[in-house]
């Protein structure tokens, strides 16, 4: 049965995740809120999707200034139709004056990959970040791309079956935000429920 293999492959992707991580990048994110930067998160489709639900959680539960420019659909429509998907997020970053106190979080399955056109636009925030001495935090899929390459702490999704690497790296990322955002470090504001 689907059902009971996909869900065997969770309980796998779950006992494998780097916990270790994890807790380092709880302490990052406390470190950032205690000199007051902001969190930029950057994802496309799906992980976009999901930038906006911990921006969410970020400001409320914990306190952290956070942005996802995929919030913005005008600026992102009117900045890819008039300058290029490639740039919408680097561009982003330099309006908002983003600077060293900041950071980036990055949602991604594959992490950015410029050699198979892969997430340009993410690889391009990356350079601009790093640019500006931010850091830059993920929770990606696959190999972690270049995310994974130039991040400062980056949760790297294991792939225990390749045909689902999305739906699991997706799933993942909510995952490890929520603990993120109920982390004693971190969490100020209690949930409802």
């Amino acid at each position: 049965m689907h059902a009971q293999k996909y869900f065997q492959e969770v309980t796998k992707v779950a006992q494998l995740i780097d916990i270790d991580t994890v807790e380092r990048l709880a302490a990052e994110l406390a470190a950032l809120r205690e000199r007051e930067g902001r969190l930029f998160l950057l994802g496309v489709g799906g992980s976009a999707g999901n930038c906006g639900h911990a921006v969410n959680d970020f400001r409320k539960l914990c306190g952290i200034e956070a942005y996802a420019p995929t919030d913005n659909v005008s600026e992102l429509t009117a900045r890819t139709n008039d300058e290029g998907w490639d740039t919408v997020f680097a561009a982003w970053l330099r309006t908002s004056r983003a600077g060293a106190k900041d950071a980036v979080f990055v949602f991604s399955v594959g992490g950015g990959n410029l050699e198979k056109n892969v997430s340009p636009n993410i690889v391009a925030a990356l350079k601009e970040a790093k640019e500006r001495g931010m850091k830059v935090f993920g929770v990606v899929g696959r190999d972690g791309g270049y995310t994974k390459k130039v991040g400062d702490c980056v949760v790297v999704v294991p792939t225990v079956e390749a045909s689902r690497v999305t739906p699991h790296t997706e799933a993942f990322q909510a995952v490890v935000w929520h603990c993120l955002v109920s982390h004693p470090a971190l969490q100020q504001i209690a949930t409802k429920w």
